[in-house]
């Protein structure tokens, strides 16, 4: 258990390629040794990243499987053989019932963003995966937060197992982040965005921004809100098809665009060089949720600055959302301790 941009990936990349150097090679028809399973098909394809990047120099192979692009390509490294197969539970499940690929090799087991995959109503198919896979495997699971749905499912699967945690078990943001929180009213978002994203040209041109918003209507509106003024903004939510998701995250890691507006598709894994600010146009449903969305700045050991509007709708949040301030050590707006008040007598 560790915060967001706290180097997960390599720590189960980097043992896994060793776990893979001292096994049979692979035969034809064999599965992947190693699967790691992930909830967004941008972290599986980050994580595909790390895996090339390690693997090459000693000829490990990988590939990523993921819903919203051609099966065709994605079965085809499957039927030739990889050592390390990154996945989306859907799409996986969906070529282990076709018979594209099988888990009779698997030894080694990541769920990664485990709180993420639940959260999105994949237990289910985490399941089905996890029958398929010899009971001699290795099962490692990661996660930024440690609520019970993840407790459960680890006590259901891991034996004696050993848990290490990084930081607090506590809910608890990065320290690296300058948390501001506005209590204002709805109609009052759009006008205080422009104000803050002028302040923020200002201060740091070039730094690169994500706003998170609460619908794939209201990415749009936001979108184009910001687009019609003098800034450069993409957008990226689930009912885009992977190509407008894969063009908009390429023209923001590049900076040719350094506004991204985005559903929570994009809070969880995504880890883009030189982030410099979070907005929550929308607070989100829960803090876990806060947390990973303002992890996107603050990454490995930079510092960042996260913005959030907060209304009388997410009073409920109030008084989490006060602890989670009070840890970090941030100011604690007083509107926000009058609406947790009025929510549940806090």
């Amino acid at each position: 258990i560790a915060q967001t941009g706290s180097g997960k990936t390599l720590s189960y990349i980097l043992p896994a390629i060793v776990h893979i150097n001292h096994q049979e090679p692979l035969r034809s028809g064999d599965g992947p040794i190693v699967l790691v399973l992930a909830p967004t098909r941008e972290l599986a394809q980050q994580i595909q990243q790390v895996a090339a990047d390690f693997g090459r120099s000693s000829s490990v192979r990988n590939t990523c499987v993921f819903g919203g692009a051609p099966k065709g390509p994605q079965a085809r490294d499957l039927e030739m053989g990889v050592e390390i197969v990154i996945a989306t539970p859907g799409r996986l499940i969906d070529f282990l019932e076709r018979n594209t690929t099988n888990l009779q090799r698997c030894t080694y087991l990541v769920l990664d963003e485990a709180d993420r995959m639940l959260d999105m109503g994949f237990e289910p198919q985490i399941r089905q995966i996890l029958e398929q896979i010899r009971p001699d495997r290795q099962l490692c699971m990661w996660s930024a937060t440690w609520p019970k749905e993840v407790r459960r499912l680890a006590e259901d699967f891991l034996n004696d197992y050993v848990q290490i945690n990084i930081g607090s078990l506590e809910l608890c943001a990065n320290h690296n982040i300058s948390q501001y929180v506005e209590v204002c009213e709805e109609y009052e978002k759009e006008p205080k965005l422009m104000k803050l994203l002028e302040e923020i040209a200002q201060k740091d041109p070039e730094g690169k921004i994500i706003i998170f918003v609460e619908t794939k209507r209201k990415v749009e509106k936001i979108n184009s809100f910001i687009n019609r003024r003098r800034w450069s903004a993409v957008c990226m939510h689930g009912d885009k098809s992977q190509s407008e998701r894969d063009n908009a995250l390429a023209s923001f890691r590049s900076g040719r665009c350094n506004i991204l507006v985005a559903t929570d598709v994009a809070a969880r894994g995504l880890d883009v060089d030189g982030i410099k600010f979070v907005i929550n146009y929308d607070y989100p449903n829960s803090s876990e949720d806060y947390i990973h969305r303002i992890g996107r700045t603050g990454r490995s050991d930079t510092v960042g600055s996260s913005f959030t509007f907060f209304t009388k709708q997410n009073s409920k949040q109030a008084k989490d959302l006060i602890s989670v301030l009070t840890e970090a050590k941030q100011i604690v707006n007083s509107k926000l301790h009058d609406l947790a008040q009025e929510s549940d007598g806090y």
